[in-house]
């Protein structure tokens, strides 16, 4: 159950966060939703992968480990590495954007799930309001991260849209062979594929630079050497197992 309300320094006064990972909040998970405004920052620690929604939308995702409920990065509490995605830095937070009385879109603000489990009350974690009333340096960071998030979901579509139309995202198959009693096959997925960028005309490019897209094709394409430090990680845990 939820319990998600609009956040404001009277009612949660003495609200605070649980900020650390774990698998009690949510961060076991083999593969998490990322968002174009976190490919740069992604890139350099997970492959980014695609995947078709029902609706034929593309959404990206960072491949985090190979098992269900298995994040290999996380350990003993600690994510390791450079880059945490959004939604797991979020917390209890989300965006909401009102209606204003014309039927548009207001400005986004602040929503918490009080229901969330690492949401207290004066207790253990960080506290989101100052004594005085003002926002912590916690709740400024989780701005900055909903920002991002609120920019990328904006972002989605018309950027994937402008990679399909050059035809450079190609549905993929991973397969992962560990040893003889231990193989993954990783499908259902979509990447940008090497070979198709280097096709790509000189229009083609100066198309996709104009509207600020080659830049984040050539971070998510990079992203896929990141494959075999995934498996050296894997193989490190069996190995500790």
């Amino acid at each position: 159950m939820t319990n998600i309300v609009l956040l404001n320094n009277v009612d949660h006064h003495d609200l605070t966060v649980i900020t650390r990972p774990g698998a009690a909040y949510g961060d076991a998970v083999n593969q998490t939703l990322i968002f174009p405004t976190e490919w740069e920052e992604a890139q350099r620690d997970y492959p980014i992968l695609f995947r078709r929604s029902e609706d034929g939308r593309l959404h990206s995702v960072a491949l985090l480990g190979l098992d269900r409920d298995e994040n290999l990065f996380l350990d003993d509490g600690v994510w390791q590495a450079r880059y945490i995605p959004a939604l797991h830095q979020r917390g209890p937070f989300s965006i909401g954007v009102p209606r204003d009385g014309e039927g548009g879109a207001g400005e986004p603000m602040i929503h918490v799930d009080l229901d969330h489990v690492r949401v207290g009350r004066g207790g253990e974690g960080s506290p989101v309001f100052l004594p005085q009333g003002g926002n912590s340096p916690y709740l400024e960071a989780v701005a900055d991260v909903l920002r991002r998030i609120h920019a990328g979901s904006q972002a989605n579509d018309a950027l994937f849209a402008a990679l399909d139309a050059e035809g450079v995202i190609e549905a993929v198959s991973i397969e992962v062979v560990l040893d003889d009693s231990r193989r993954y096959v990783l499908d259902d997925f979509h990447a940008i594929g090497a070979e198709a960028m280097a096709r790509l005309t000189g229009d083609a490019l100066e198309r996709l630079h104009a509207q600020g897209y080659l830049q984040p094709a050539i971070w998510a394409l990079s992203s896929l050497g990141n494959v075999p430090h995934l498996i050296d990680r894997k193989n490190r845990r069996l190995a500790g197992a």
